[in-house]
């Protein structure tokens, strides 16, 4: 086998997903609340996010800050709206009846606070209104990145080195350094094909990190397969280069051009949109000899930088 070959390994696959935050419109039904706010918390530029109110703003449910629309007891405590559904409209301090009442003041406090991003000893720096920090933080080139690991539910997190290391070590993906590839998938029954994925290798080149992927699967009623490019980065970065992805057999080859996609996007994301080299079975099997008894397909590849 030429070097930097691999023959892939069936996994099962899965995929998170994630909601975001909206901040809501509705009014309230009651607009009733009193919070008090220690004087030393206020200077002549406004309230300072000090720890003090920090510890105001924190879900004591769920410990997370708390966003419109802030609940309060009649005795005061407060908590943010998706826990007043989790303790079924029972404060969790005072076991009184939450009823419907907002708590205005501390969400009138929470506009004046200026944060720092949650990633910031990961290198941002940026400053942003309590409201708008959330917002920020869904985007934030510096958030960490979800294992790209295909086919299992893994969910370590972290920056690219973290990443490669985990790939390595506890995924057992085999590390290439070059811009050049060359694979080979074989299979001893290619009459079925279920859905499965792979990831064959990380490529290391030009300083950088790239994910090859591997997929057989269903396209409406056809079994296809299929080879994609994931560049360990964000998509801005990914946009500075391309690859080239190729398979045949018999003087016949079909060839892929295209831009790595962001691990920020799933596999399963970049398989659905069929960003990749697709290979019907009916043509991998003429690849593989035209017997039907054996699939043996060789994807080669190359990656460069564009100027």
């Amino acid at each position: 086998m030429a070097p930097g070959s691999s023959t892939l390994k069936e996994v099962v696959e899965t995929h998170l997903t994630s909601e975001d935050y909206s901040r809501p419109t509705v009014k309230p039904e009651v607009t009733t609340a009193t919070t008090k706010v220690t004087s030393s918390l206020i200077s002549k530029h406004g309230l300072s996010s000090t720890n003090g109110v920090n510890e105001l703003l924190e879900c004591p449910v769920c410990t997370s800050l708390m966003y419109p629309p802030i609940h309060q007891c009649p005795n005061g405590h407060t908590l943010c709206s998706s826990c007043k559904v989790k303790v079924h409209n029972c404060c969790p301090t005072c076991r009184y009846e939450l009823g419907n009442i907002r708590c205005l003041a501390l969400e009138k406090v929470a506009e004046s606070l200026e944060l720092p991003c949650s990633y910031q000893n990961m290198g941002c720096q940026d400053i942003f209104p309590y409201y708008g920090k959330l917002k920020h933080e869904q985007q934030c080139s510096f958030r960490p990145y979800t294992c790209p690991y295909a086919g299992s539910e893994c969910s370590v997190t972290g920056d690219i080195p973290t990443l490669v290391s985990h790939l390595k070590d506890d995924h057992k993906v085999d590390m290439h350094h070059g811009c050049s590839f060359n694979h080979r998938y074989v299979k001893s029954n290619p009459q079925e094909v279920e859905n499965a994925t792979w990831m064959l290798t990380v490529f290391s080149c030009f300083g950088r990190q790239f994910c090859l992927h591997f997929e057989a699967f269903h396209l409406g009623t056809s079994p296809v397969y299929m080879a994609f490019l994931r560049f360990m980065g964000e998509e801005n970065e990914a946009k500075m280069f391309s690859y080239t992805l190729e398979v045949g057999g018999y003087g016949r080859k079909l060839t892929w051009q295209g831009v790595p996609r962001s691990i920020r996007d799933s596999h399963k994301k970049v398989r659905d949109s069929q960003d990749g080299l697709i290979i019907q079975r009916s043509m991998a099997l003429y690849f593989s000899a035209g017997d039907r008894r054996e699939l043996k397909l060789r994807v080669t590849g190359q990656i460069w930088k564009e100027e």
